[in-house]
């Protein structure tokens, strides 16, 4: 594939130490062995594949700034240790989240709201602002909304290029020449490509450095959204060759074992230039009178108003620094070896149909799998896998609603819906939308096994299971049952915990 990990962190040694360390780390994240009661009455533990939504917090982060916080104050001081210390963590921690993906001096890293939609809103308004003569961006259609909506509310127009068909006769890739003629024809014009790295539909990977190049030579930029890869594949801003970097890459700390870390902007420093950032308050300023004020020109500082999560923003450092060490190559390998054990599996069910070919040699993907089951509603099989097996997977359409309905045949070429579907869908059965299962570093075949045979059992015996459902009367397309019902307060009642501990503190 055409990623190079040019990491400036080091592995920690050998190959084969590595591939025991990542064994050592599977069973290291939080509910992993968090149990259920199912409709049936069984109690069962869960298995959790929604990892393209949200990534499963890894403890051993968690354990360090566990340590960190003895000595947590605010960031902006230098004259107490408490300041000094989290000061110099918040800082370390840019520096190895653009290490991570190979940035250099040129480079700054910018925590950013909760994840890829407010850093790619962000700056979308900077390359809007920075280069207002060029109002046209190219996306392609299967961009998450979080990488098509901030565009079209900042360009002047987007233009939505289509996707290949891989010789499975499944959706691929962009289709690059598609796109070279998309920037041929807006070149004047044409302010930045933005493409996803890995599609959260199929899990088919783009050949980003490739469309750097095509967007460079017309004097274009690049942003790519590394959501769902940079978890999973090795990737780098800088290339050997200059027009192959990327001059924006963003990612979610949610989707990299860390929920309640910040999303990440790492992008040149000369993108940001002469422009004042979108908040302002305290900590990006030099001088403030009642009159005037003055903003730093220091980067990421600029961009970082007010109060950071500093806890949030160590721990994601520390989780990429670990993946870093364990070293992106042995965990690319393992997730593509699982997800091909997964798409033999699944493919091999009758009734089951995959998007995107199953065949790692014809088709690049990370682990995310999407399908449906003939003559079923996405929503049935989703309830049915986690209300009697314990499985936890993800329904509907992924945010990715153009893409969605072009698999399905309800969209157009160009990705356009029918006008109907802009109206409430009257009957959930028809809803449109897939299943899809996705892994992270601590799924196993085992995973995979449970989750291929509770789909072989709902297609085989779907008449037995039909009857105790009833479609949500929103228009989801989901579906409930008809008499167990899941309490979540039961379970966890944030309430219930304190006075739990207040009563035990007076006892």
């Amino acid at each position: 594939m055409d990623l190079l990990h040019a990491s400036r962190l080091k592995l920690f040694g050998p190959r084969a130490e590595r591939e025991a360390l990542l064994e050592k780390l599977r069973p290291e994240f939080y509910g992993l062995h968090t149990t259920y009661t199912l409709a049936d009455g069984r109690t069962a533990p869960r298995i959790y594949l929604d990892s393209a939504a949200s990534n499963l917090r890894l403890k051993v982060s968690d354990a360090i700034v566990h340590r960190a916080l003895a000595h947590y104050a605010n960031t902006h001081s230098q004259l107490h240790f408490g300041a000094r210390i989290m000061t110099d963590l918040y800082h370390h921690a840019h520096d190895v989240v653009r290490d991570f993906v190979g940035g250099d001096d040129a480079y700054t890293a910018v925590f950013y709201g909760n994840g890829v939609t407010g850093c790619i809103n962000r700056m979308a308004q900077v390359l809007a602002a920075k280069r207002p003569e060029r109002d046209v961006v190219i996306t392609s259609l299967m961009e998450h909304h979080a990488n098509d909506l901030p565009h079209r509310k900042h360009a002047g127009e987007v233009v939505h290029v289509p996707l290949e068909h891989d010789p499975d006769g499944e959706a691929g890739r962009v289709d690059l020449e598609a796109l070279a003629k998309a920037i041929e024809a807006n070149a004047d014009r044409l302010n930045y490509v933005a493409v996803t790295c890995a599609s959260n539909v199929t899990g088919v990977i783009n050949p980003v450095h490739e469309i750097a190049r095509m967007a460079h030579q017309a004097g274009a930029l690049i942003l790519v959204d590394a959501a769902q890869s940079a978890a999973h594949l090795p990737l780098s801003v800088v290339r050997e060759d200059p027009e192959e970097n990327l001059d924006v890459l963003v990612m979610s700390g949610h989707k990299i074992y860390t929920p309640g870390s910040p999303g990440v902007i790492v992008a040149r420093k000369d993108l940001f230039l002469g422009l004042e950032p979108t908040e302002v308050g305290g900590g990006i300023v030099t001088f403030v009178d009642a009159m005037r004020y003055k903003i730093t020109d220091r980067l990421p500082d600029r961009e970082e108003t007010g109060t950071p999560n500093i806890p949030g923003s160590i721990a994601l450092a520390t989780t990429l620094y670990l993946m870093a060490r364990v070293g992106m190559d042995v965990i690319e390998e393992d997730e593509r070896q699982l997800t091909q054990y997964a798409l033999d599996r699944f493919e091999a069910i009758p009734g089951v149909h995959i998007y995107g070919s199953h065949r790692l040699e014809i088709a690049d993907r990370i682990g995310v799998i999407t399908f449906n089951v003939r003559d079923l509603p996405h929503g049935f099989v989703t309830a049915v896998l986690n209300d009697y097996f314990g499985i936890a997977v993800r329904n509907e359409c992924f945010c990715a609603q153009p893409f969605v309905r072009q698999l399905l045949g309800i969209a157009d070429e160009h990705g356009v819906a029918p006008d109907r579907c802009m109206e409430r869908v009257p009957d959930a059965t028809e809803k449109p939308g897939m299943v899809r299962v996705s892994f992270g570093l601590y799924n196993t075949r085992a995973d995979v096994d449970a989750a291929a045979e509770a789909l072989r059992h709902i297609a085989e015996h779907a008449e037995d299971y039909a009857p105790l459902y009833v479609p949500v009367p929103d228009g989801s397309g989901d579906f409930r049952h008809r008499h167990f019902r899941f309490n979540p307060r039961e379970v966890f009642d944030l309430e219930r915990e304190v006075d739990a501990w207040l009563t035990q503190a007076l006892s």
